[in-house]
């Protein structure tokens, strides 16, 4: 693999996941802002380009394959994979973080006022989120799933209440974005998720769980927007 300062980030840790510990440890965002080069991601956390390129050549010639190599995967297996585990994953963790939230707040927002902030950014996006999974279910992943039947059997495509499948698309990316944002607060005010000293158990637990949320919100994303998303658009245009 040819990793350069041209390189895109989203196309690296879709050609190999394990990339994604290299930018997470760097602070680079792999998932909403993957369309930028290395190059650009470095300058921006002023890192060393050549050594930053060395620590994933380092991946690279490893020769460990990902656990899974959602590159290679049918489209309509990932968006049912997305569906399935990320989709239901989102939802029932909504529920279980939630009353968590509450209760740290309750108990020790007296003393830690960030608190109400994060609980505050934790339901707007419970809110955007379970919205945002509804529209890919009923719109755009039955439209990708079209799409690839269209390219396969040479049937026409149905026609659609948009032009382009890029119109839901680029919705769905905005709308990443926004969560992007929304979580990056969280992670800040949590100072990277790390309980205070005087956090009790359940304390603990609640940041235990936003940053396993967090964790699985980013490959979420990544596997829309470097490559489900990506995909179908081309697959379109082909047709």
């Amino acid at each position: 693999m040819n990793i350069n300062k041209e390189s895109i980030i989203g196309d690296l840790v879709a050609a190999q996941y394990k990339f994604a510990s290299v930018f997470k440890n760097a602070g680079i965002d792999f998932c909403c802002h993957g369309n930028r080069t290395v190059g650009v991601a470095c300058a921006e956390k002023s890192i060393n380009p050549d050594e930053f390129i060395g620590q994933l050549n380092a991946i690279a010639d490893s020769n460990i394959s990902a656990d899974k190599d959602y590159n290679s995967w049918p489209l309509d297996f990932l968006a049912d994979y997305i569906e399935r585990v990320h989709h239901k994953y989102v939802t029932d963790k909504i529920t279980e973080i939630a009353p968590y939230l509450q209760k740290i707040v309750q108990v020790h927002g007296d003393h830690h006022p960030e608190l109400a902030e994060i609980e505050q950014l934790f339901t707007r996006s419970a809110g955007e989120l379970s919205m945002h999974m509804k529209k890919e279910e009923l719109i755009v992943f039955p439209r990708i799933k079209r799409i690839l039947h269209a390219s396969l059997t040479g049937e026409p495509l149905p026609p659609a209440r948009f032009d382009s499948i890029q119109t839901p698309i680029s919705a769905m990316l905005h709308e990443h974005d926004e969560e992007g944002e929304r979580f990056a607060q969280i992670n800040s005010l949590t100072q990277g998720y790390t309980p205070p000293p005087d956090a009790c158990n359940t304390y603990r637990v609640t940041y235990a769980m936003l940053h396993e949320f967090e964790e699985d919100l980013h490959l979420h994303i990544h596997l829309e927007n470097n490559i489900l998303f990506p995909k179908a658009i081309q697959i379109e245009e082909n047709l």
